[in-house]
C-alpha cells in the first residue's frame, strides 16, 4: 500500500516506517519543516510539505493515498482548546476524503480513558465532540466505519518506552526523580499504568494495517504496572528511595503529570493479541530503565 502518515519522524511513527517499508509498503509523510522532511527522506519515506493546520494538504495527500496513518499532535500544552480543534479538522478533513473508500485510517488514542474498569478493545472513548480531550477525535473516526472507511482506533499505553528515551511521560517522571532526589507514587501507589515498548507499539501498527476491521481499536499495551513499581524502577535506576507523595504535594513533584499519573488505568490487550497476532518481545519499562535508556 501506499501510506499517508503524520508524526513518521515523531518516537512512535519514526519505529512504524521501518515496520511499514520491510511488509512492503511505501509511505509518504508530512513534514513542517526542511529539517523534519530531511529526517523522513533519510528513513526512505517521500516527504510531504505541510503541517496539520493546512487541510487542503491533508485532503490531497490522504485521497491519493491507499491508507492514512494519524500519528500526529500539536501538543500545544498552553492552549489545550486550541489544540483540541485542530486535531479534530484534521481527523475531520482526513475521514471526509476517505468516505466510500474502504480505506484503512489508523488515529493515535491512548488507554489513559477512566472506564472505572479494566479498559478492553470493546470498550467505547466516551470523550466526544470538539471541546472533549484531543477533540473527540477517536469517536468521530469510529463514526466513519459506518461511511465505508476502515477506521481503527491505536490506543497507546500512557508510557511508551524505549532505547533514545527522553520522549513522554516515562522521561519525565524521570526528571521528576532527578529534581526531587526522591521517586515518587500517589498515595499507597496501588494505582495502575500500562507500558509498551515504542517497537513493540510499532510493530502493532503494522499489525493493524494489514488486519483491525472497521470501528475497531486496539491497544498497544504490554504490561500493566502500579504507578509504585515504576516508582520502584526508577528509584533503582538512579539510586534514590521510592517515596509516596501526598495529594496535596502531587502538583509540586509531578507538575501538570501529577493528576494523570495519580489516575487508575489498567488497560487490557488481550483482544489485540488475539485478533493481531501481536506478540510483544521487547524490552519492559523496568528493563528499559536498567539498560540505561533513560539516563544514558
Amino acid at each position: 500500500m501506499n501510506v499517508f502518515m503524520t508524526g513518521a519522524s515523531g518516537w512512535i511513527g519514526s519505529a512504524v516506517v521501518p515496520e511499514l517499508l520491510t511488509a512492503g509498503h511505501s509511505v509518504r509523510g508530512l513534514a513542517r519543516s526542511e529539517r523534519s522532511a530531511a529526517v523522513l527522506r533519510a528513513a526512505g519515506v517521500e516527504p510531504v510539505a505541510g503541517d496539520l493546520d493546512q487541510l487542503d494538504v491533508l485532503r490531497t495527500a490522504a485521497e491519493a493515498a491507499d491508507a492514512v496513518i494519524h500519528l500526529a499532535n500539536k501538543h500545544d500544552w498552553s492552549d489545550l482548546a486550541a489544540t483540541n480543534r485542530a486535531e479534530r479538522a484534521a481527523v475531520q478533513t482526513f475521514c471526509d476524503a476517505l468516505e466510500d473508500s474502504g480505506k484503512p485510517f489508523l488515529l493515535a488514542s491512548g488507554t489513559a480513558i477512566p472506564v472505572g474498569h479494566t479498559l478492553t478493545e470493546l470498550d467505547a472513548n466516551p470523550a466526544s465532540g470538539p471541546d472533549a480531550p484531543r477533540g473527540g477525535t477517536e469517536a468521530l473516526a469510529i463514526e466513519y466505519a459506518t461511511r465505508g472507511v476502515r477506521s481503527v482506533a491505536l490506543r497507546f499505553a500512557p508510557s511508551v518506552h524505549g532505547a533514545g528515551g527522553d520522549h513522554g511521560f516515562l522521561a519525565l517522571l524521570v526528571q521528576a526523580a532527578r529534581d526531587h532526589g526522591a521517586a515518587g507514587y500517589v498515595g499507597d501507589g496501588s494505582n495502575r499504568w500500562t507500558a509498551v515498548n515504542r517497537l513493540d507499539a510499532a510493530g502493532m501498527v503494522a499489525l493493524a494495517l494489514e488486519k483491525a476491521t472497521p470501528g475497531s481499536a486496539a491497544h498497544a499495551a504490554a504490561e500493566v504496572l502500579t504507578t509504585r513499581q515504576i516508582a520502584e524502577a526508577i528509584g533503582a535506576t538512579l539510586g534514590v528511595p521510592t517515596v509516596p507523595v501526598a495529594p496535596e504535594a502531587v502538583a509540586e513533584h509531578f507538575g501538570w503529570l501529577g493528576p494523570i499519573f495519580a489516575m487508575d488505568l489498567p488497560a487490557s490487550a488481550d483482544l489485540t493479541r488475539e485478533r493481531l497476532g501481536w506478540v510483544p518481545t521487547h524490552p519492559t519499562l523496568a528493563e528499559d530503565l536498567a539498560a540505561g535508556a533513560y539516563t544514558s
